[in-house]
């Protein structure tokens, strides 16, 4: 999550083009862009985006209209989705995105505003935006990957946020959706609208452990998941990640992508069921992505103070669980950075939920906000951890030599920009 401000409250979807108020929406939210471009405050997408809104409250509806839109949503692994479902579409046509995480509603109307030509779109969209976004840019297909908690002050629990994109699904219904049929949630959310699913699996268990339909605990195994209390089961998938391939109807996709990790080839499984609903070629989506090595920074190396450090986005239980698994390859000290800004969620106590006993035997530095928080979950686990009251000091503490950097949303925007200031 790049912006903080709340979707606006749904307008009806225009049906003709752009009156005056649309077109003075697009020329202002255009040149407000450029602006902010010329001044060196980024691309303008996200400022560009909340003028036009401001405008035209239904800017992005007319903007989408033109366009065959996937849309996608999660917990985890929105943006790296997000990424190679563009790249893949843009094998076949100029397309619209906002891959690089301004998911909220200014970021998805400053994507579509940047590139108003294009044919095709893959927009990342924030867990409690799906509902406008549906209304608002109908989506021919949307991607759901995974619920579990984050950002607790903002989202809630988990179920409510199932319930909030099942009525908003059956409200307006795209053409098809593509879900991770491993997640017992996301079932619950694509209701009965005909769906792909893609057996894409769940490495983050415990937000899922009750059956949404009845209440009963669920049963997990290596054939999926089930209920005893009222017989729901994991659907039949057509898409199945297995040992670097994605199993198909078609028969077996080799991924040999160079983005690391289980998570990315489960994101480059859902990626291949949402570009086949939308005729893309997925040998020439693959050769495509076999070329992305980092997604905004992560899993980019970058050698700072002496430390040649690897750098990995963590935001929630589920995300902290993937990564750690990541890092446990090496023997690497690892560097961790902890904020509780707003995009990363005032309430940071899930901490006490991840296993951080997989760091146990390896230097650990915390830094950050709220690195004294973490470094308490740290000393219960056994861990020996310093804290460091900069990116700096860290540095100097894990290096030199190769180190594991881990940081969540704002701490590692943070660590982006000094790494950046200090090339």
């Amino acid at each position: 999550m790049a912006d903080s401000t709340p979707a606006p409250t749904a307008s009806p979807r225009p049906d003709a083009g752009p009156g005056f108020r649309g077109r003075a929406a697009l020329v202002s939210g255009r040149a407000v862009s450029k602006v902010s471009q010329l001044a060196g405050r980024g691309e303008g997408t996200v400022i560009g985006g909340l003028v036009a809104l401001r405008i035209d409250p239904t800017v992005a509806a007319t903007l989408a209209r033109s366009m065959r839109v996937v849309l996608v949503s999660g917990t985890n692994g929105k943006t790296t989705t997000t990424r190679l479902i563009a790249e893949g579409l843009a094998t076949a046509a100029l397309t619209a995105s906002n891959h690089t995480g301004s998911n909220l509603a200014n970021g998805i109307a400053g994507a579509l505003l940047r590139s108003p030509d294009a044919a095709l779109a893959a927009l990342e969209v924030d867990e409690a935006v799906v509902p406008w976004a549906l209304s608002m840019v109908r989506p021919e297909v949307v991607v759901l990957l995974n619920l579990s908690r984050d950002q607790l002050d903002r989202m809630h629990e988990v179920r409510a946020t199932a319930d909030r994109w099942q009525e908003a699904l059956a409200a307006d219904p795209p053409r098809v959706i593509v879900a991770n049929g491993d997640d017992p949630l996301v079932v619950f959310a694509a209701g009965e609208l005909p769906t792909v699913w893609v057996a894409a699996g769940l490495a983050w268990e415990l937000d899922a452990s009750a059956c949404p339909w009845c209440g009963a605990l669920l049963t997990f195994a290596g054939d999926g998941w089930h209920c005893d209390g009222c017989g729901r089961a994991r659907p039949t998938c057509a898409f199945a990640l297995g040992d670097g391939v994605v199993e198909t109807e078609a028969g077996p996709l080799t991924l040999d992508l160079a983005l690391p990790g289980r998570s990315a080839a489960a994101n480059a499984a859902m990626a291949l069921a949402a570009v086949e609903q939308l005729e893309v070629d997925p040998a020439e989506a693959l050769a495509r992505w076999r070329t992305i090595r980092s997604i905004e920074g992560r899993y980019e190396w970058v050698t700072y103070h002496g430390a040649h450090l690897h750098l990995h986005l963590a935001k929630n239980p589920a995300g902290w669980v993937d990564v750690l698994g990541l890092v446990g390859a090496t023997d690497a000290p690892v560097i961790l950075g902890f904020n509780a800004q707003v995009q990363d969620g005032r309430d940071p106590s899930w901490i006490w939920d991840v296993p951080m006993e997989l760091l146990a035997g390896r230097p650990v530095v915390c830094f950050g906000e709220r690195a004294t928080d973490l470094a308490v979950r740290l000393v219960y686990a056994e861990i020996d951890v310093t804290v460091a009251d900069s990116l700096v000091a860290a540095a100097g503490l894990a290096g030199p030599g190769p180190v594991e950097l881990i940081a969540n949303y704002s701490a590692f925007q943070q660590v982006r920009s000094e790494l950046a200031r200090a090339r």
